[in-house]
């Protein structure tokens, strides 16, 4: 099969798992090609888009048979952008994950895989990043393996939608524990947008991290 993934943010931590999925399409005899920017996309049976940031023209979508979408929720709810991030915030620790073509509408079209993310409530960013991006992997690799694909589903019921996130909602509350706002702790990015406070006309950064005995 001739086979696109499309990460058009090429600093983006999803890199790291677009580059092994590719890798693993090749080893299994695919021809794969990794673009970061949409107009490269070539003809195809199938693209992936993988932590893509803005919307494919449907000239781009009619390229391939296929273009599939990975969303961290059950669709139609969830939708919009870091819906990991926000269920972790919810207080949720099993967390859908759905396979899906690509439509002109943002996260609307038809379902052909799901499945769950089981977590414990403990996980901070790398943790949580890593079991997503190693089911992605997998969900893709399910789709390619079995292709073509089954007609897939429909997508039912009331749609919800999130927001895009900021560095501000990073921002602690002095007023508040460190355990009511350990699910917040859990899903910043020490390098990109750190939790902070505001105190006595000061701001303030944490970083988190496990500790372990190699860090002593």
């Amino acid at each position: 099969m001739k086979i696109t993934i499309l990460s058009d943010n090429p600093t983006s931590w999803i890199i790291s798992y677009a580059e092994q999925l590719k890798n693993t399409l090749v080893e299994r005899g695919h021809e794969v090609v990794l673009w970061h920017q949409a107009s490269e996309i070539s003809p195809g049976q199938c693209a992936f888009f993988l932590g893509c940031e803005k919307i494919i023209s449907k000239e781009i979508l009619a390229r391939n048979e296929h273009n599939l979408v990975i969303h961290e929720s059950a669709l139609p709810q969830g939708k919009g952008w870091s819906p990991l991030t926000w269920q972790i915030l919810e207080g949720k620790n099993d967390i859908p994950i759905t396979l899906f073509e690509a439509a002109e509408k943002v996260d609307s079209g038809r379902i052909y895989l799901q499945d769950t993310m089981h977590f414990e409530g403990h996980e901070l960013i790398d943790e949580l990043r890593d079991a997503q991006g190693n089911r992605t992997i997998e969900l893709a690799l399910r789709f390619v393996e079995s292709y073509p694909p089954k007609e897939g589903r429909e997508q039912e019921g009331e749609e919800t939608f999130y927001s895009r996130r900021t560095s501000k909602d990073s921002e602690l509350d002095v007023r508040t524990s460190i355990a009511e706002q350990f699910n917040l702790l859990r899903v910043v990015d020490n390098d990109r947008y750190p939790a902070f406070f505001e105190y006595r006309g000061y701001k303030y950064i944490i970083k988190i991290e496990k500790f372990s005995e190699d860090n002593t």
